[in-house]
């Protein structure tokens, strides 16, 4: 049941990641060429500001994923309705927070940089249209939402995003070649993402016996707290650049960041995909307290990540000043091409992506505390470095800040989880992550010798990708041969013994 599991979560929510990439690389090209770049750096800088009321969920999410693990392996139904009561309960509190947020925000944003030059009306309805969607989905839908991922049923979720999604973009394409207003635009797109939380709470209520009544009420979230520094923490971080652009750069500066950080913000939920379906296997395993077998596996995952986000980040580092050039092809108000901001930026992202499977690892296993620490020095580093340099060097200043603040929150993750979770030496994860290293530096030495001079369409773009996609892959899986030979050995045998079961049915 746990590999059928991981295979369905894997498989769905991939299918959504590259669904939403698609749609996600659409809807802002029609946004731009609708109404401007500075309107859709406008709807970006508000989503950004947006997201920082996700610190009312204070990080409760990942800690409930983490206690739920060890009731929902025994079936401990009531367990399971005290914590999703409390959870709720918590969230039905910060109601009046959020709206005072919001209340904020709608005063304090007009006089932004970023909204200068826009109707105040304009900007404050922009503020309250789209908060409506991030509303309904942490506050009426996070605590079915956590028990499903709990309970390695994030495939359900992830269905009803990609009906949701599909539905959005068919919705905003539409609207915008018919005219609408940006403000219509937006409310429309709201209104189809509340249909998500109202989904899934139904399947929840129909397929379990669960019921919240029968839950405690005197119940405390362990961590609870230590969870909300992490994720106070997470969010300032994540969030520091467009914050950092929108009041010391022009809103130009704004666009171009927004543009890149939304395809590698796409090609890190993909990657996501392999660790949020693998997430709730760990940590049903650590709950059960099969460390063995959790070693085992994660040296395995560990292995074939780690090469799958090299030709993922290897190829985007050809690829995206290409790619870039044909998606902003006719929007001449902001030049989108800088090679140096496009290195970096990649360069960050792939540092981040090293470092998920350790610190999904430690969340599953509820070190929470442990780790807490860490995620306040990484945000330090970022801001107190992207404040000195941003003023001078501006998008490349943000992103060294943020470069120097990864490469230290990974460090101390790959660390404690070798040594308190795994048992094992430091060097083993080290190892593996200087053949990345190793593998990048060849990468780039072989891109000098590709000319994508000729792209100026998707399909020169396609054509070019899939001969960069090949080369790099083969280059990457020679060089595992090389240093991954046990794996590679295990993983055929296990797959042969896999096949050959099937086979005797």
């Amino acid at each position: 049941m746990r590999k059928k599991n991981i295979i369905k979560n894997t498989i769905s929510i991939l299918l959504y990641q590259i669904i939403y990439i698609l749609c996600g690389l659409l809807i802002p090209k029609v946004l731009m060429k609708g109404y401007g770049s500075e309107t859709y750096a406008l709807t970006t800088s508000i989503t950004q500001f947006l997201a920082y009321i996700t610190l009312l969920e204070s990080g409760l999410g990942i800690v409930v994923k983490s206690i739920l693990y060890k009731p929902i392996a025994k079936k401990n139904d009531e367990e399971i309705a005290t914590i999703l009561k409390n959870t709720q309960k918590f969230f039905n509190k910060i109601l009046i927070v959020f709206i005072f947020y919001i209340v904020l925000l709608c005063f304090m944003y007009p006089h932004t940089t970023a909204a200068n030059g826009f109707d105040k009306s304009l900007t404050i309805s922009l503020i309250v249209i789209i908060s409506l969607s991030t509303f309904f989905e942490y506050f009426f839908g996070m605590t079915y939402k956590l028990f499903l991922q709990a309970d390695q049923k994030s495939y359900i979720v992830s269905n009803i995003q990609l009906i949701t999604y599909i539905a959005n973009t068919i919705a905003i394409v539409v609207m915008v070649y018919l005219g609408f207003d940006i403000v219509i635009v937006k409310l429309i797109s709201s209104l189809i993402f509340v249909l998500r939380p109202t989904i899934q709470n139904i399947y929840v209520k129909r397929r379990y016996n669960i019921n919240l009544r029968n839950g405690k009420d005197n119940f405390k979230i362990p961590n609870r707290y230590d969870g909300l520094s992490q994720h106070i923490a997470g969010i300032i971080n994540s969030n520091s650049d467009i914050t950092l652009l929108t009041i010391f750069t022009d809103i130009a500066n704004v666009a171009i960041y927004s543009v890149y950080n939304m395809i590698l913000t796409n090609i890190k939920a993909l990657i996501n995909s392999f660790t949020l379906g693998t997430d709730a296997a760990f940590g049903d395993m650590y709950a059960k307290q099969e460390y063995e077998k959790l070693n085992k596996s994660f040296d395995i995952y560990e292995t074939i990540y780690l090469q799958i986000i090299t030709i993922l980040f290897g190829c985007t580092l050809i690829l995206i000043v290409p790619f870039i050039s044909v998606y902003t092809k006719g929007i001449s108000d902001v030049n989108y091409i800088n090679y140096s901001f496009a290195f970096l930026i990649v360069l960050a992202s792939y540092f981040h992506c090293i470092k998920t499977p350790y610190n999904s690892l430690a969340y599953d296993a509820g070190k929470f505390k442990e780790t807490k620490h860490g995620a306040w020095i990484e945000a330090i580093i970022n801001i107190v470095v992207s404040l000195i340099l941003v003023f001078k060097f501006g998008l490349i200043g943000v992103l060294i800040g943020t470069l120097m603040s990864v490469i230290y929150r990974g460090v101390e993750f790959i660390i404690y989880v070798s040594k308190h979770i795994l048992k094992r030496k430091v060097l083993e994860s080290a190892k593996k992550i200087f053949i990345c290293f190793l593998q990048i530096i060849i990468i780039i030495v072989v891109s000098n010798y590709i000319d994508l001079s000729f792209v100026d369409n998707y399909y020169e773009w396609v054509l070019a990708a899939l001969v960069a996609f090949i080369t790099i892959s083969i280059l990457v899986f020679a060089i595992s041969c090389v240093f991954y030979r046990d794996n590679i050995k295990e993983i055929i045998t296990k797959l042969k013994m896999k096949f050959t079961k099937k086979s005797n049915l």
